[in-house]
């Protein structure tokens, strides 16, 4: 592991055990029980959350490849139905040799930065800023089941992106048991220098348009007090522009893992690493499969994520 890793990774882990050690607790409603699929329950009205990620991608085809993400956020009940937040986003990478053809490729996130195909890439940067808003129309507790509505724009120097999420979720054994299934549809817009090797529009200055499509299944038990565990399942899909159009497929990936929850009075932990099945298409013909996985830029082989939050 990269010292650079360690002085991010050693510290939060010695910070995590040293708070669960030191507050036992009860749950708090609105915290993530999951690490990449959302519930619909909300902080209630007036109530405030801190809250740090950290994801660990690592892995491509070959050679040398981690991204580790950060975020940290301030998320605000602002009615009992609808919670804001706002997040600071960012990255630091290396790579070498890591392409399905044996050469550098850093990741989308530092999109239109040069290097050469034998270069020992690294580099950091602050990604942007996102604001987040998530409705609940229903609620598990209260109806034959939750549904929410989520919107999360972003913006950074050469990014503008814009999510959208409906989340449904459904509970069973007095709440115990948490199965919730998200459909997000993400529009992408990244500022590119462009390649004086290509030609035509790709040679100059321009923004490349993407659009994913997400559908993720989750489910978690609640096995003694304060103590939660199950899986989650994502399947990618990328299309070229800012359509939806089955002509546009470029790749589609899918990634199942373990999940962890503990929750205390006032903070909760959330961990879960996922890996990348071996089921992956590439519609585009880019040649970005290997062993039925896809490492095109915004694909790993495996990917950690941890969530720690505390309310006030």
């Amino acid at each position: 592991m990269l010292w650079h890793q360690l002085f991010i990774v050693v510290p939060m882990a010695f910070v995590i055990c040293f708070v669960m050690a030191i507050y036992p607790g009860k749950s708090e409603a609105g915290e993530s029980v999951f690490g990449n699929v959302y519930v619909t329950d909300l902080l209630p009205k007036g109530a405030k959350e801190i809250e740090q990620w950290l994801t660990w991608r690592r892995q491509k085809a070959g050679g040398k490849f981690d991204l580790i993400q950060g975020r940290t956020a301030f998320e605000y009940g602002v009615t009992d139905d609808f919670q804001a937040a706002v997040y600071a986003n960012y990255a630091w990478s290396r790579a070498y040799h890591n392409g399905v053809d044996g050469a550098t490729a850093p990741p989308e996130t530092f999109a239109g930065v040069r290097f050469g195909p034998d270069s020992h890439w690294h580099s950091g940067r602050f990604v942007g800023v996102s604001l987040e808003g998530i409705y609940r129309v229903l609620s598990p507790y209260i109806h034959p089941f939750g549904l929410a509505l989520y919107l999360e724009p972003t913006f950074g120097k050469g990014l503008f992106e814009v999510e959208s999420r409906l989340i449904v979720q459904k509970n069973f054994l007095d709440d115990r048991l948490v199965i919730t299934s998200n459909l997000s549809v993400i529009l992408e817009g990244r500022r590119l220098p462009g390649d004086p090797e290509e030609v035509g529009y790709a040679s100059r200055k321009h923004w490349d348009h993407e659009t994913d499509f997400n559908i993720s299944l989750a489910a978690s038990y609640r096995f003694i007090p304060n103590w939660s565990a199950g899986c989650e399942f994502i399947n990618e899909r990328e299309y070229s522009n800012f359509s939806l159009d089955p002509d546009r497929r470029n790749n589609v990936a899918y990634y199942l893992g373990p999940v962890v929850h503990f929750s205390g009075e006032r903070f909760f932990v959330t961990g879960t690493f996922l890996t990348q099945l071996p089921w992956a298409q590439d519609f585009a013909k880019a040649g970005i499969l290997k062993d039925g996985r896809n490492y095109a830029d915004d694909f790993e082989k495996y990917r950690l994520r941890i969530k720690v939050g505390f309310t006030g």
